[in-house]
């Protein structure tokens, strides 16, 4: 097929469902909304698309460099002023569409990429499938925060041939969106899944108690109170070490260690390749994920894969991966006693890390297996293209 990609291609989880088709021998475009560096798998074309004030973003920078402030702030300035460029990025997308005449274009999320192509396919005739994925919060976040979100969301509900979520909780609120009960729908992990030859448990359980929050800083997850928990849980585990990655370097993350007095127990560490992170997973024996906001996080069920013992925000979205107390811990995300006390149950707990590591394995291997859901989105590619041509 000739599938055109409306994607952020900085991004690792689009590179990586965008590397299966050109693997596949699929014709790869991409419009990427950032100026992004070297894809390492071919592309047939790739043109800058910038929309939404991405253009004034530094070049090629990883999505989520910026500080937590820094990022909040520009969150909130392109919920409020990004719609409005809209309507000029969709000329230079409409070009490119009516160039490439692709047989499907896939929008990775809803803001900008979404909006952008929805409005690009304005006035062409005979336009191609259109397939939109949702990310963990763009329903949550993104369309109730102004109302020309909303607005711009409901518009691509109704334009969408397909949408593609990684949880349940999306569809369901898709469909109050807009979407419409007919249009076909997939369920699957954003990145396509968990790649079992890099993501696995290790030969025995981990016995240093080690923690991990792979989250990064993005405004959506509450690391200050992460950070608050970890004094509670030295407190009573004073050898416990935690390690945060994609935070070295970031100025609030070390205000916070140097506040707490915890630089002895904290590694902040660099954003790893993704090949290099089930390593990272296999050293640890919980992972912290304390979102407000999410669908599936990736790095999230990767950890699970890897062993990890999760102790995850309590979400709608969460708890279709993990029963409280089963195979992991949701906890408060805002409360620093919350977290710290999940933590230690699950330090604590052998048993539980155990019985939760056995049940993850399980879990991870029927749903999220890349090999397994990448077959399933090309089906689902297949169905979406020809539900437009009849």
């Amino acid at each position: 097929m000739r599938l055109l990609f409306v994607t952020d291609a900085r991004s690792p989880i689009s590179r990586n469902w965008m590397r299966y088709f050109a693997e596949r021998g699929d014709d790869l475009y991409i419009a990427t909304t950032f100026e992004c560096g070297e894809l390492d798998f071919p592309v047939k074309r790739l043109e800058f698309t910038p929309v939404a004030f991405s253009a004034v973003k530094k070049r090629t920078s990883a999505p989520s460099s910026a500080s937590s402030r820094t990022l909040r702030l520009r969150t909130k300035i392109r919920q409020w002023l990004g719609p409005v460029t809209i309507p000029a990025s969709a000329r230079k997308l409409r070009r490119f569409i009516n160039e490439v005449q692709p047989d499907l274009i896939h929008a990775m999320r809803v803001p900008y990429e979404g909006m952008l192509a929805a409005e690009a396919l304005k006035g062409i005739t005979n336009r191609p499938a259109f397939l939109v994925s949702i990310w963990g919060n763009d329903f949550t976040l993104h369309a109730p925060s102004t109302p020309l979100m909303g607005w711009h969301t409901r518009r691509v509900m109704e334009a969408v041939d397909g949408l593609h979520a990684d949880v349940a909780r999306d569809v369901r609120l898709a469909r109050e969106w807009g979407l419409s009960e007919e249009k076909p729908t997939l369920v699957s992990p954003g990145n396509g899944g968990v790649r079992s030859g890099i993501f696995y448990p290790p030969e025995a359980l981990v016995e240093s108690p080690v923690v991990i929050n792979p989250r990064g800083v993005r405004p959506y997850v509450r690391n200050d109170s992460f950070f608050k928990a970890i004094p509670l849980v030295l407190a009573k585990r004073p050898e416990t070490k935690f390690l945060c990655s994609s935070m070295q370097g970031e100025a609030q993350a070390l205000a916070w260690v140097q506040d707490l007095k915890i630089e002895n127990a904290v590694e902040l560490l660099p954003a790893f390749p993704h090949e290099k992170m089930g390593g990272v997973f296999r050293s640890a024996q919980i992972v912290v994920s304390p979102s407000v906001h999410d669908g599936t996080p990736n790095s999230l069920i990767e950890a699970m894969a890897c062993g990890c013992f999760p102790v995850a925000g309590d979400l709608e979205s969460i708890r279709e991966w993990i029963t409280h107390g089963q195979n992991g811990l949701l906890v408060d995300p805002a409360d620093p006693q919350s977290i710290a006390d999940a933590i230690l149950s699950g330090l604590e707990r052998e048993d539980l890390r155990r019985e939760a590591a056995g049940l993850n394995a399980n879990i991870i291997s029927a749903r999220a297996e890349f090999g397994v859901n990448m077959k399933r989105v090309e089906e689902f590619y297949g169905a979406v293209v020809v539900r437009r041509a009849s």
